[in-house]
């Protein structure tokens, strides 16, 4: 059996503000000579340094906190409050990926006047848009990211400011997601506990499916007959 990647942890920040049209999400556009995800649309994020372990007392959860912080402003020059994040999702990338992670997925509010200042180095461009517009954008094909990346934003495209995300993300369990990377005839799926093919790893098995399907450049998301014991990832706890 070939050797798994360690599974490294890691953090990630939606920084979002309101405005008169909605709530509004920053999207960073990576380098596109990156090894991992290059030229795809992210969140603020990466790795957790021994300096954020040490810093959160050896607590990975408190150490990823921190990270987040500290990757938006090294990658936007913005700071969210470790108080103010809401943890959203905890996704491990799947078995069979040359880079994995242990990523914990946070939102965090900010002012609406504070300006950016992107790297120029891992960070080549970046974009304030409404949280719906991105979804939009995204499948349309304008707007390459990856399955967590599409899958947390259309979580947050169903609250219509802070406030209302606030109240709800506290108050509702943060999903621990696995995927599963399978094909389904020509097409590539991520399967999410729940799909008739994710324990076998077989994307063609009828019956439940509860999964993102790359069409194209565009990921779209499926969930249907489900056992309820399973519920989706996109819609919110309000």
């Amino acid at each position: 059996m070939p050797d798994v990647p360690e599974v490294r942890p890691a953090s990630t920040v939606v920084l979002l503000r309101d405005t008169p049209g909605g709530l509004q999400t920053l999207m960073l556009k990576r380098n596109k000579a990156l090894i991992f995800a290059g030229g795809a649309w992210v969140f603020p994020g990466g790795s957790l340094d021994p300096e954020d372990i040490e810093a959160g007392n050896g607590d990975l959860v408190a150490a990823s906190r921190i990270a987040a912080a500290r990757e938006a402003q090294e990658e936007s020059g913005l700071s969210p409050h470790l108080e103010d994040m809401v943890l959203l999702s905890h996704w491990t990338t799947p078995v069979g990926e040359p880079r994995r992670f242990s990523t914990w997925i946070y939102a965090a509010p900010l002012a609406a006047d504070i300006a950016v200042e992107i790297d120029g180095s891992e960070i080549h461009d970046h974009k304030w848009l409404r949280v719906r517009e991105a979804v939009e954008e995204h499948e349309a094909g304008r707007l390459h990211m990856l399955p967590p990346t599409y899958v947390t934003l259309q979580r947050l495209s169903h609250y219509d400011d802070l406030a209302q995300m606030i109240q709800a993300e506290r108050h509702s369990p943060a999903p621990e997601v696995f995927p599963v990377f399978a094909s389904d005839g020509d097409q590539i799926v991520v399967m999410f506990r729940g799909d008739a093919g994710y324990d076998s790893g077989n994307g063609s098995v009828p019956g439940a499916r509860h999964r993102a399907v790359l069409a194209g450049e565009r990921w779209q998301y499926q969930y249907r007959d489900v056992d309820t014991c399973y519920p989706p990832l996109i819609e919110p706890a309000i």
